[in-house]
């Protein structure tokens, strides 16, 4: 099992030479300024940056649609509860069931934001390789233990995955075959589950102590891969001023 974030890490665009600091605070930012937006009216723009980001990172399109599925399917629950369940202006109404003004407006919100924060998110994690995204979060003050963690998980959920589907495998070879939620698919399943927990558990355990072994913790890392040049200050600096007009036009959407 693989995500494949780091697939088109290697890629020649203006974004894939941003260097990874910079890309992850001008990003970051922008992506906490679209969260920030609540008015419809700014939704375009929030769109339009989105794309044009995108498109200079020259991922393919194919890989943002891939990682949006999953994603997606807990949004498209929201496009059947919220229209139908929120608010009180009646736009169409379908015997018992009628579409409501306030909560199909708050879906495309939603919606929206969805898209623009994960596609950005896509393309920050997208076009450098995870390591070095990680450690450009050390050299920004992330605590190492949180950083080693996110990293380690990164690692070693598709061992757990892998695992996983070895186990169900063996138990369908077994002859175990699921039959709605009776006593013994629910022991099974437990059982099944509890297993995988005690793998996970003695494998950490094993990674931890040869980590121990080749001096972890000891060697001081040197972060000068991340000094900053002319050009990924200019991109950050961009950056940061488009999310700071994204900020300014939602306040003055709100009349503040």
């Amino acid at each position: 099992m693989d995500l494949g974030l780091e697939t088109y890490a290697n890629l020649e665009s203006p974004l894939h030479r941003w260097g990874v600091k910079q890309k992850l605070i001008g990003l970051t930012v922008l992506i906490f300024a679209f969260a920030f937006v609540q008015h419809l009216i700014i939704l375009p723009a929030m769109l339009l940056v989105t794309a044009v980001i995108f498109a200079v990172s020259r991922l393919p399109l194919d890989f943002l649609m891939h990682r949006l599925r999953y994603p997606g399917i807990f949004v498209g629950a929201l496009a059947v509860v919220l229209p139908l369940f929120s608010g009180s202006t009646v736009l169409v109404s379908l015997g018992p069931l009628a579409i409501r003004q306030e909560g199909l407006l708050a879906f495309v919100l939603i919606f929206v934001k969805f898209i623009c924060i994960l596609t950005l998110s896509l393309v920050l994690f997208g076009t450098a390789p995870f390591l070095k995204t990680i450690k450009a979060t050390r050299s920004l003050g992330l605590s190492p233990i949180l950083a080693d963690m996110m990293l380690l998980s990164y690692r070693y959920i598709y061992e757990v995955a892998a695992d996983l589907t070895k186990m169900q495998t063996a138990m369908r070879l077994r002859g175990f075959r699921a039959h709605g939620f009776s006593r013994r698919t629910l022991n099974a399943l437990a059982i099944l589950a509890g297993s995988l927990l005690v793998r996970s558990y003695e494998r950490s355990e094993r990674i931890y102590k040869a980590m121990i072994l080749r001096g972890y913790g000891r060697a001081k890392i040197s972060y000068e891969e991340f000094q900053a040049r002319p050009y990924d200050l200019q991109v950050m600096a961009l950056m940061i001023a488009v999310a700071t007009g994204f900020v300014i036009a939602e306040l003055a959407a709100r009349g503040l």
